[in-house]
This record gives C-alpha cells, sequence and structure tokens, in this order.
C-alpha cells in the first residue's frame, strides 16, 4: 500500500469521525426541538458522502488495470507480497487433465513491529479467459496469517489446481469487498476498482512436464 493508499485511508477515517461528529449533532437537535437545524446538518452529511462516493467511483472507473511483474512487491499495511518463483507439482495425476501449481510467494514485514499476518486475506488464480481457481487446502506452506517477525522476510508455497489448458495465469490478493478497502480511494478492493494481479512466470513449460520457472525465465529440467 503506497503513500496515496494510505493518504485515502487516512481521509476515510476522517470522514467517519467527522459524521460521528454530525450524527451527534443531529440528534441533538432533533431532542431541542430544533428540527429545522437537525434536518439541514442531516443534509449536509449526506451531501458530503454523495460527494465521497461520486468521486471513489469515478477513480475506480478511470483506473487502469494494474499487474505486477514477479519479483515486485505490493504492500497491505505492514506486509508486502511478491511472487517469487512457480512450478508444477510433478507426479499429480488428475482424473479431468488438472494440474497443481504452485506460487512461492514472499512475505516481508516492513514495520519494525511483529505483525499477526492477514487473516483476511484472499488469494486465487485467473487465466486468460477470467476462469477462478482457489488455493487447494492442506497444500500450502506457511499460511498468510502467520505471524511475522520484524523487518523479516517469510515464504509461502500456496498450491492451486487448474485445468490443464489455463494459459496466462495471475495470482490476485484480495481483502474482497469488506470494509474499509471497500471505501478506499485507489484500493484494489475499493467498489468497481480492478483487482490487483501478480503475473506469474512463463508458463508455457508448466503443462504437464513438471518444469521448474524461475525469475530469470525459462529452465528447461525433464522430470
Amino acid at each position: 500500500m503506497g503513500l496515496g493508499t494510505d493518504f485515502a485511508r487516512l481521509l476515510l477515517f476522517a470522514l467517519v469521525g467527522w459524521t460521528a461528529l454530525g450524527a451527534i449533532g443531529v440528534t441533538i437537535s432533533f431532542r431541542r426541538g430544533e428540527h429545522r437545524q437537525g434536518r439541514r446538518n442531516l443534509a449536509w452529511v449526506a451531501a458530503v458522502w454523495a460527494i465521497y462516493i461520486s468521486v471513489l467511483l469515478t477513480v475506480s472507473l478511470r483506473a487502469r488495470p494494474r499487474v505486477l511483474l514477479p519479483g515486485q512487491e505490493h504492500c497491505f499495511d505492514s506486509l508486502c507480497f511478491s511472487v517469487v518463483r512457480t512450478e508444477a507439482v510433478a507426479g499429480y495425476v488428475a482424473p479431468r487433465g488438472e494440474q497443481l501449481v504452485r506460487v512461492y510467494l514472499s512475505i516481508r514485514n516492513r514495520s519494525g513491529k511483529r505483525s499477526p499476518g492477514d487473516s483476511h486475506l484472499k488469494i486465487y488464480l485467473v487465466d486468460s479467459r477470467g476462469r477462478r481457481w482457489e488455493q487447494a487446502g492442506g497444500l500450502e506452506g506457511v499460511h498468510l496469517s502467520a505471524p511475522v517477525a520484524p523487518e523479516e522476510t517469510i515464504t509461502t508455497a500456496p498450491v492451486f489446481k487448474v485445468a490443464d489448458d489455463a494459459d496466462g495465469l495471475m495470482l490476485v490478493l484480495s481483502h474482497g469487498r469488506r470494509l474499509p478497502y471497500f471505501l478506499i480511494f485507489g484500493d484494489p478492493d475499493s467498489v468497481l476498482h480492478t483487482p490487483l494481479h501478480f503475473s506469474l512466470p512463463h508458463q508455457q513449460a508448466l503443462r504437464g512436464n513438471g518444469l521448474l520457472l524461475d525469475l530469470t525465465g525459462l529452465i528447461s529440467r525433464s522430470i
């Protein structure tokens, strides 16, 4: 999460605080019988939120799809994530021709405090046709919710079962449409915003041959 998104989060929290104060003022006005003043205050709160939502939708609709290359980081609060490498799981035989793809993901704690991890962060793969594959349960290494020591980097290796004809695979990290991310300007999880994608190393050789791929390109290795 960059400086711009950090500022957008502070702006949202400031707006929520101002709204709470406004709601108190509206309540006091109505209890005192000052209905005209109460309606005026309520109209101000509604108008400000209408402007905020309008700007939020404009920012989301005008945002260009963002794709990070292997090794490039994206930070959610104090935790920064990047794709290290990808490999097919050799020896896996699927009844419908699926393949298992393991993605090595680096998790770096950029803060000086121990991070408890992010239990709300979801991870999945999409391909060039928009198909989505969730993480295969029980096959990952370190969970995304695992605690990370200050300035430490750990690696997790989630596994996904994908169709054999899947190409253009990209990884998505998302909190889903939940607060506060849903209402933060420029956040990948904000309303109508395009999700953030991590491109995976070249996958042409992933299909059925268990070749290991790293950041330097394709390294041929027969299984």
